[in-house]
Formats: C-alpha cells, sequence, structure tokens
C-alpha cells in the first residue's frame, strides 16, 4: 500500500510527533512538497504531505493560522509537517489550535530531522508500493493467462478474486454470457443499457458506472472488447473503491487475454462460414446425405430437426449485415443452439432451428435508426426441402421489400389473402390498362359494365343469380356481357381471361361500384 502519515509517523528515523488530527493518519501521502509561500495552494495538487519552518508566516496570529490551515485542508493537502528550532523554538499555539479545529493532520518535525529525510522516505515508499503493485500485476497475468485456457468462466472467478469484486463477460448484443461470482448475476444483468452505449463506440473504449440495487457501494468500469471498428464484447469488473494500480493490471490483462479469445473466436467463426456455404450449397443441390457428412457435430444438429432459412438484404449502404448475424448467433450461442450464417455479398442467408431464439432474435430485430435491412423468412422445413423453403424466404423477402416491411414471413403469404399480394404499381398498372376500355365506356353514361362484369364473375357465370344482384334481367345481363367481350376482345368462356379480369377488378378496388 502507499506511504501513510502514520507510517511516516512510525519510521523510526524521522522522529516525528502527532500534534493534532490523530483520527486522519491513515491518509496516503501522494508527495511530500516543501514550500514557505503564505500561500501554496495554487501549487498544490492534493495528497501532499507540506512541510514548513514559517519563515514567511506569522505562525502565532489565530486568523492567519485559521485561513491557512483551512486553505490547506480545502485544497486536498493531507498533513502539515511544521520543523520546530528554526523559525520558532515549538509549534505555536495558534497553530495548534487551527489545526485541532479543522482536525487537520499536524506533524512536529525535530529540527535533527531534515525535509529531504522526509521527501526520501515517502519517495522511497512510493518506489516500493509500485514495486509490488507491478510484481503483484505480473503474478496476476500469469494467473489469468492460466486461468483463461479453462474457459471465460475460470478466468472472469480469478479476476474477480483479485479485485475483491466481481466480474462479467457480455456478447456484442450486450446480454451476459458469463459473470462471477453468481450472486452478481442480477447486477450483471442491468447494465445491458450501459454495455450497448459501450457498443457504439469504436474499440477500444471504457466506461465507470455508478453504483446501485443491494451492493449500492459497488462502482462498475466497462471495458470494451475488441481490435477493430466494431466492439466484440465488454467486460464489466464491480468494486466497492476505485481500483488500484495493481487490480489494474489485473484488469488490463483479462481485457487483453478475453480479446484474444474473442478475435480468435471470430477467425473460427469464418472458417465456420465457409463451411456453412458448402453446407448450405449441398442441401440446395438435393444432396442431404452429403451435407449431413459434410455438417458432423457442427450443423448436425440443426439438420436433424425443422429449421427456418431466413434471407436478409440491404436497403441501403449504413446497413450492416454482420450486426443481424451477430444477433442470431449470439441468441443461439446462449441457447446452446447450432446456427448456420452464410454471408452472400449484400445478402444474408441463415438457417436456424424452428422454434429456437435465434429465429426469436430474427422476428424482433431492430436495426439502427437508418440502417434499413429487409428479411425474408421461410416456413419450417427439413433438409429434404431445402429448396422450397429458400425459394419461401426470397418469396417473402421480395413482398417485404414491395410493402416496405422489415420482415415478412412466408406463413402470412400462405395464410392470407391472395388479394394483398396485388397492392403493387405494376399490377395496379396492369389492372388500368386491361379495365380502361370498360370504365371508359361506363362514363359516358351508356351502361355499367363494369358493375355487371364483377356480379356475374362473382356469381361464377350464374345469369339469374348475377341479374337479381344487379336489380337487371338476365337478357340485359347478357346483353351487357357480349358488350363486354366486343371491346374487350377478349372471350369470357376462356377461364384464364375470367381469372385475370377478377384479379384486376380485385387491384382496382371498388372503382366503378355504385
Amino acid at each position: 500500500m502507499p506511504p501513510t502519515l502514520a507510517s511516516l509517523v512510525q519510521h523510526s528515523a524521522l522522529k516525528l510527533t502527532v500534534r493534532a488530527g490523530e483520527d486522519r493518519l491513515d491518509t496516503p501521502v501522494r508527495w511530500a512538497h516543501v514550500s514557505e509561500l503564505a500561500d501554496p495552494v495554487p501549487y498544490m495538487e492534493g495528497g501532499e504531505l507540506l512541510l514548513i519552518t514559517a519563515m514567511k508566516l506569522d505562525a502565532e496570529d489565530p486568523q492567519t493560522m485559521r485561513r491557512y490551515v483551512r486553505r490547506l485542508s480545502g485544497a486536498g493537502v493531507v498533513g502539515l509537517g511544521f520543523a520546530v528550532g528554526v523559525t520558532y523554538d515549538t509549534v505555536p499555539d495558534a497553530l495548534l489550535d487551527a489545526a485541532r479545529e479543522e482536525d487537520f493532520p499536524l506533524l512536529e518535525v525535530p529540527r535533527r530531522t531534515p525535509f529531504l529525510a522526509i521527501s526520501k522516505a515517502v519517495s522511497a515508499a512510493i518506489a516500493a508500493d509500485q514495486y509490488r503493485a507491478v510484481t503483484a500485476g505480473f503474478e496476476a497475468q500469469r494467473e489469468l493467462t492460466r486461468a483463461a485456457l479453462a474457459g471465460p468462466g475460470e478466468l472472469l472467478a480469478r479476476l474477480a478474486a483479485h479485485v475483491d469484486g466481481w466480474a462479467a463477460l457480455y456478447d456484442t448484443a450486450g446480454a451476459v454470457v458469463a459473470v462471477q461470482p453468481e450472486w452478481a448475476g442480477r447486477r450483471a444483468a442491468r447494465l445491458t443499457a450501459d454495455v450497448a452505449r459501450l457498443r457504439d463506440r469504436a474499440a477500444p473504449a471504457s466506461a465507470v458506472v455508478g453504483g446501485s440495487d443491494d451492493r449500492s457501494d459497488d462502482r462498475v468500469e466497462l471495458q470494451s472488447l475488441g481490435t477493430g471498428r466494431r466492439v466484440r464484447g465488454a467486460l464489466a469488473v464491480g468494486t466497492g473503491a476505485p481500483l488500484g494500480t495493481a487490480e489494474r493490471y489485473a484488469v488490463h490483462s483479462a481485457v487483453a487475454l478475453l480479446t484474444l479469445t474473442t478475435e480468435r473466436s471470430r477467425a473460427l467463426q469464418l472458417a465456420e462460414q465457409r463451411l456453412g456455404a458448402a453446407v448450405l450449397g449441398m442441401l440446395l443441390s438435393g444432396q442431404q446425405d452429403h451435407a449431413r457428412a459434410v455438417a458432423g457435430d457442427l450443423y448436425g444438429g440443426l439438420l436433424d430437426a425443422p429449421f427456418r432459412l431466413a434471407i436478409a438484404e440491404k436497403e441501403g449502404e449504413s446497413a450492416d449485415l454482420g450486426v443481424l448475424a451477430e444477433a442470431m448467433e449470439s441468441a443461439a450461442a446462449r441457447s446452446g443452439e447450432a446456427v448456420l450464417v452464410v454471408p452472400e455479398g449484400d445478402r444474408l442467408v441463415v438457417l436456424a432451428a424452428d422454434g429456437g431464439d435465434a429465429v426469436a432474435a430474427c422476428v424482433s430485430f431492430e436495426p439502427e435508426e437508418g440502417a434499413e435491412l429487409v428479411i425474408g423468412l421461410s416456413a419450417p422445413a427439413g433438409p429434404i426441402a431445402a429448396a422450397s423453403a429458400y425459394k419461401q424466404a426470397e418469396q417473402a423477402l421480395a413482398v417485404a421489400r414491395r410493402r416496405g416491411r422489415p420482415l415478412v414471413e412466408h406463413e402470412e403469404l400462405v395464410a392470407g389473402s391472395l388479394v394483398p399480394l396485388l397492392a403493387d404499381d405494376a399490377v395496379r398498372a396492369f389492372a388500368d390498362g386491361m379495365l380502361r376500355a370498360l370504365y371508359e365506356h361506363d362514363a359516358t353514361g351508356r351502361g355499367d359494365l363494369v358493375a355487371s362484369l364483377r356480379a356475374w364473375l362473382s356469381r361464377h357465370g350464374q345469369w339469374d343469380a348475377a341479374a337479381a344482384d344487379l336489380g337487371v334481367h338476365r337478357h340485359t345481363l347478357r346483353y351487357r356481357m357480349r358488350r363486354v367481350e366486343e371491346i374487350l376482345g377478349r372471350s369470357l368462356d376462356d377461364p384464364d381471361v375470367r381469372m385475370e379480369l377478377w384479379l384486376a377488378l380485385k387491384a382496382t378496388g371498388t372503382r366503378g361500384e355504385g
């Protein structure tokens, strides 16, 4: 530990005597400084033991001494060493009273003890403390390195012991990956928003979070993990007081080790992606057996149960498909799922277990403002239907893009009506072109061909039922349908023509009704 006023008083060679402030001798001393200025405060940084002979001070004036001591105490000076036998034979009562009023440590320095001896003692104690801290830091580094071989959990346990607190590891999504000791789980979970803010800054980044919760005195330091532009995770260290030199060595060592582990995991992840691309290619080409053989234990479990296939594309230059990939991979890692991620330029293909956390993370994914993505999600499928699932995801992606939605699931297209799919500019243009001649005819007031056509098609060509709906005679309706055929130049006996006309009427909505 650093030198304190108490350790200096106990130093046998200095012969210092405590005259005031006996209750504050445990205060650390950062330096010993000599100044005979009447106001040395502008030259103080705080933490100093000030040494004086009072050559330029009226140490016998009570008001002067009160102002002097108060200024020193307010500036963070930890104590005053007063040399006797130089300017004054004893410590003046005015100074003694002022120090006692402020409970400010006052040490009497005998004439035979030079100020230089005190400065040397403080300097030697500081150097010894720094040496101990560096030695302890190197020992912590070796211990943490050995612990890292057993995994992040063991590393966090050793780090928590070194700092006499707790430690937690977060993934890129801000979720807790590991925490030691276990009692700190609740505290670590409440820092998700702080970790998210740290993630938005380029690595390396750090932040200090004030304490709350049932350990209201803990102080948390957050350190980002990663060497590139994007943060790959974060480390939180909670302690009851600011970190000392040795503790900070331990934290920095843990950050370095976890960063190396993270970057190594990233390299392995890229290798897995290349393998995943090969497995996906085999599935899409109908080589399910080969895909299983190549996947082995890495993806094998994923191919033994229903999965869903997601395709994501960027809608703008600022969009980052890697953020979606990391969100799904992190969710899968937390739940022990396998997930297959294949980047394809401006497109990302992900194969994940149906009903799993990775799919849930995909559905709930919210990109950053201005970084738009569109996602199409297939229905549940197995290896034999992988190609169909891929087509389903592409169809859902196309619909999401047309509708301006971030995500569309294929089940929406199957379970819902076909009519919403007609809400497309190209379809409307086709419908308007197909029915324009009928609308122009009706606009002249010479008949109601559009409404008659709609009624006739809705009644599947049943003349009596359709005529009743319109309130006209069936012969009138027959005449109108012949006029439709003449104007359009197409036969209503053709089922394809009837289908196209019905869809055109649906695409144009209720226009012409009445």
